[in-house]
Order: structure tokens, then C-alpha cells, then sequence
């Protein structure tokens, strides 16, 4: 844990150091964005095999070889690890390292988790997609029209707003459930794409639009989401790296259906108060820039329609976020219903809300794909997509 956490701030400053560099000489990658995702540690093996020495010594283990390393940063049961302490051995008499041992309590602590012994599958499955079919990089890029997207829905949300002043109360609570509620998810998910730099050319663009999209909602998050997801997707599944995992007291308490109703509802805390707890990050300058941002807009909002207005916004972020069918997703993208397989695409009718995020597969084998193409990836490469388990319903998935 203790090495993923050391090694996490050393992605961060290493991504916030290239996107400068981006910049300062315009030149993003081939495929007209740089995506952090494509170039930087892939597994914890790679972070081992980044480490010096001295560090490796400090936290108590030797070098691990990327090739041995497997889901949560474990070895197989019969390759044999370096360690500083005496390693003890397997029924086969083959070692155990410290991580595996590590792993092993954990799996019997938390049995209901499910534990994957391999690596996640989606660079594997691009390499093989791309050799097949290499027609599809040149869908490999941004998307310019999501900057008039955002623009078109933060401007729609501003406009409800002021046509809602007056309104009787139970028009106002089922507009900011069904309206705002969606447009504000809406927002987040186009946070999402523009983490990836999807929205334009050059990395400072893609961060304002991100910005511009996080302002109806209320509430702060555009530069630490892009930050954490990062890390969603070079550690997919790595416990004390993807915040996305529940934690161990979620996996507790949370089993009866009514448990499951409150933990729905309360998504929206749970999605922003669980990294503070599992993977925690100082502050850069974005985040400053952000919330500076965030507070002039809701000021503004006050003073133009009170605080109501606001109020209509920040709640429109919960509800949307919380027991929503758009919702949904956060259920559906990674919830292992079906054993050995980590993600799960959705092909229904809300991906139009949604910048095509159901399209969960193809987006982790493709980052660097716009969410506007990823139905052509799913298209062009059937053989892969199509006999895989999917859903056609987030609400079904919430049910």
C-alpha cells in the first residue's frame, strides 16, 4: 500500500510535468491529445520497476519483476519473490513474498470482494484490436464539437433556473430531480471526457472546459476528478489506488436492500469522501483554480436568483448523482456480476446523455478515443464486443 501511495504522487507530478509541456511548445501527441493514460505506469509492477533501490529497501521489499506481478500488486503463487524478510513458503514449497502474503490476508478478510489474479485486460485486448483493425487510430483524438455541448447545457441549466423562479415547490423539486439532476450528471460525465483531453486540441483547453462543466454543479471537483481518474485507469481494481473500489466498511455494512437504497442515495458522498480516506493528495494549484472558479459562479448564482438558485444546482448535482437511472453507471462500469470479467459496456438510450460512457469497454480499451466514436470501436471490432456480457439498462442494474 504504502509503495502505490509513494509512487501515485510521482504519476502525478510526472503527468502535470508533460501536460506543461504540451503547453509551453503546443505539440500535443500524433493523435492530436496527450493522454496520460497511454504512456505512464501500467501495473504496480511498473511502479516497482521505477523505484529506486533505497526505496524499495525502505518499505521492506526487493525488485519485483513486471512479469511476475499480478492484480494487487501480488506475485503467482509459484514465482519466487525478493524480500528483505524471510520469505515463507507455499504447500509446493515455492515462496511467498511479503506481497502475496499481504494479498492473501486481505482475501480472507474480505471474502464477498471479488479478487482477480491477473492483469486488467484492456491493454492486452487494444493490442490486439489495432492489429486487426488499424483503421480505427483515426478516430484517435479530440472531439471538438463536446466544448459546444458543454457550453449548449451549462447555458440550458442557467436558463431553467431562471425559468423556474416563482415556481410552486413540487415543480421546482421535480425539475431539479429530473432536469437538473440530469444535466448536472451530464456535466460530470463530460468532466470525464475532458479528462482525457477529449474536448480540444492542447491540454490547458480541455482543463477550463472541464472547469466550465463543473460550474452548475456547485460543488468543486473537474481538477481532482482528472487526477484520480488517471490512476482509475493505470491501476484499474488495485486496492489503495482505484478510489472507485468500495471500501472495506461499504463491503460490511451495506448488504440488506435497504442498506443498498441508502448507499444509492448517498453515492455522491461516498464518490467524493473516498479518496480522501483510501488515497489522499495534497492540493495543486488546479484544484485552487477550481474552487475559485466554483465560488465566484455560486456567488453570482446567489446574488442573481438567491440562494434557491443555488440550492437548486447543488442539489440537482446529488439527486443526479444519487438514486438516478443515469446513475446507474457507477454500478454497472466495474461491479463484477459476472466472475473474471472487470467491465461492462451498457448499449442503451442514456448514452446520448452521456458522452457514450456506457460504452465502458471500448472506452478503457480506447482512452484516447472521444466517447462520439466509441460505438464505430465497438463497430469495427464485433468479434470483441459483442459476445461479451453488457447491460441495456441502468435501471435495471440499480434494481
Amino acid at each position: 500500500r504504502e509503495l502505490k501511495l509513494i509512487f501515485a504522487d510521482r504519476i502525478d507530478s510526472e503527468i502535470l510535468e508533460r501536460e506543461s509541456k504540451d503547453d509551453r511548445h503546443n505539440s500535443p501527441s500524433p493523435t492530436g491529445i496527450a493522454d496520460p493514460t497511454n504512456d505512464f505506469f501500467t501495473s504496480i509492477g511498473d511502479i516497482v520497476d521505477s523505484a529506486s533501490e533505497s526505496e524499495l529497501h525502505r518499505i521492506g521489499i526487493g525488485r519485483l519483476g513486471r512479469e511476475d506481478m499480478g492484480k494487487g500488486g501480488c506475485k503467482s503463487a509459484t514465482a519466487v519473490g525478493a524480500v528483505v524478510a524471510p520469505a515463507k513458503e507455499n504447500t509446493d514449497g515455492s515462496e511467498i513474498s511479503v506481497l502475496e502474503e499481504e494479498r492473501q490476508q486481505k482475501m480472507e478478510a474480505e471474502p464477498k470482494f471479488y479478487w482477480a489474479h491477473d492483469e486488467e485486460p484492456h491493454r492486452r485486448r487494444k493490442q490486439e484490436i489495432l492489429q486487426k483493425h488499424p483503421d480505427l487510430k483515426k478516430y484517435m483524438g479530440a472531439d471538438t464539437s463536446t466544448k459546444f455541448k458543454v457550453i449548449f447545457w451549462v447555458a440550458f441549466q442557467l436558463l431553467s433556473l431562471h425559468l423556474l423562479q416563482g415556481a410552486p415547490w413540487y415543480t421546482w423539486v421535480f425539475c431539479c430531480y429530473t432536469l437538473s439532476g440530469s444535466i448536472n450528471h451530464m456535466m460530470t460525465l463530460g468532466m470525464h471526457e475532458l479528462s482525457h483531453n477529449l474536448g480540444a486540441k492542447g491540454v490547458m483547453p480541455n482543463r477550463f472546459l472541464a472547469i466550465l462543466a463543473n460550474l452548475p454543479m456547485g460543488i468543486p471537483a473537474a481538477a481532482s476528478f482528472k487526477r484520480y481518474h488517471m490512476e482509475h485507469h493505470k491501476f484499474q481494481g488495485e486496492d489503495a489506488m482505484d478510489v472507485d473500489i468500495p471500501t472495506d466498511i461499504e463491503g460490511w455494512f451495506f448488504t440488506s436492500t435497504p442498506r443498498k437504497i441508502l448507499w444509492c442515495f448517498l453515492q455522491p458522498l461516498f464518490y467524493s469522501l473516498r479518496p480522501l480516506a483510501v488515497n489522499p493528495k495534497e492540493p495543486t494549484r488546479w484544484e485552487f483554480i477550481n474552487i475559485f472558479c466554483t465560488v465566484v459562479f455560486d456567488l453570482a448564482i446567489v446574488h442573481v436568483w438567491g440562494i434557491g438558485g443555488l440550492l437548486y444546482l447543488v442539489f440537482g448535482t446529488l439527486l443526479g448523482m444519487g438514486l438516478h437511472p443515469v446513475a446507474g453507471h457507477f454500478i454497472a462500469e466495474h461491479y463484477v456480476m459476472n466472475e473474471g470479467q472487470e467491465t461492462y459496456s451498457y448499449y442503451g438510450p442514456l448514452n446520448w446523455l452521456t458522452f457514450n460512457v456506457g460504452y465502458h469497454n471500448e472506452h478503457h480499451d480506447f482512452a484516447n478515443i472521444s466517447g462520439k466514436h466509441l460505438p464505430m470501436v465497438r463497430k469495427v471490432a464485433r468479434e470483441y464486443y459483442d459476445d461479451m456480457p453488457h447491460y441495456h439498462s441502468w435501471i435495471k442494474v440499480i434494481w
